[in-house]
């Protein structure tokens, strides 16, 4: 949010203070442990200095539609073990056998029950990875394996259509250049994240990228008659 108003703020003094605002966000982040946190938000930071300078949308929004169809289909690919061995190695390292094991049986699930799914919330019940856990939600962090396991192609596809939306809206919006690929910087790093955690179980994280979302490609009430 700060760097979609510095993207759209008119003095150099404002878009300065505001890109400090978000430095620093990022750096609470790593201050709080969340190297991820950090990372993406360190992200959105440089892609919104690196708007600044673009004039045309589509091929950006493309590529961010790009590479979050990247992140699911890895994802995807470490629940159905189909890395080379050394790269799968090193990603389980990254996200721990635990999670993998919760993408493993979500893949099963899908597999099981290919259209519908197995059901809403019905995950927690039938992994056996949740069900060795003491500490556990339940989720298999990962919103596109959850729709997967739980709703099927039919789920995946409404979650896709969501994202897919969201970046025609962005294409389409009356918002500067810089401010339209700010937000689906920030929308595509917030899609990363939920693919590999339950970043979309947070009500927070979901209003604050509804409100994001809206505010970047709003149109201007029409003046009185």
């Amino acid at each position: 949010a700060a760097c979609c108003a510095a993207a759209a703020a008119r003095r150099p003094a404002v878009r300065t203070a505001l890109r400090l605002l978000a430095l620093a966000v990022a750096g609470t982040a790593s201050l709080l442990g969340s190297f991820v946190g950090f990372i993406a938000a360190l992200g959105v930071l440089l892609c919104s200095l690196a708007a600044a300078r673009m004039r045309r949308r589509l091929l950006a929004l493309a590529s961010f539609g790009l590479v979050t169809a990247l992140v699911v289909g890895t994802s995807w690919a470490v629940a159905e073990r189909a890395l080379p061995e050394g790269l799968s190695v090193s990603l389980e390292g990254q996200l721990t056998q635990y999670r993998v094991g919760l993408w493993h049986d979500a893949a099963e699930l899908a597999k099981e029950n290919p259209v519908l799914g197995a059901g809403p919330d019905r995950f927690g019940d039938l992994s056996p990875t949740v069900s060795q856990s003491l500490d556990t939600d339940g989720k298999p962090q990962s919103a596109p394996l959850q729709q997967a396991a739980e709703q099927g192609v039919v789920g995946v596809l409404l979650l896709g259509a969501v994202f897919g939306w969201l970046l025609y809206g962005l294409g389409r919006s009356p918002c500067s250049t810089p401010v339209v690929l700010t937000a689906g910087a920030t929308l595509t790093a917030l899609a990363a994240m939920a693919s590999a955690g339950n970043a979309l179980s947070s009500t927070p994280v979901t209003a604050g990228a509804s409100l994001l979302a809206g505010l970047a490609t709003a149109r201007r009430a029409a003046g009185p008659a």
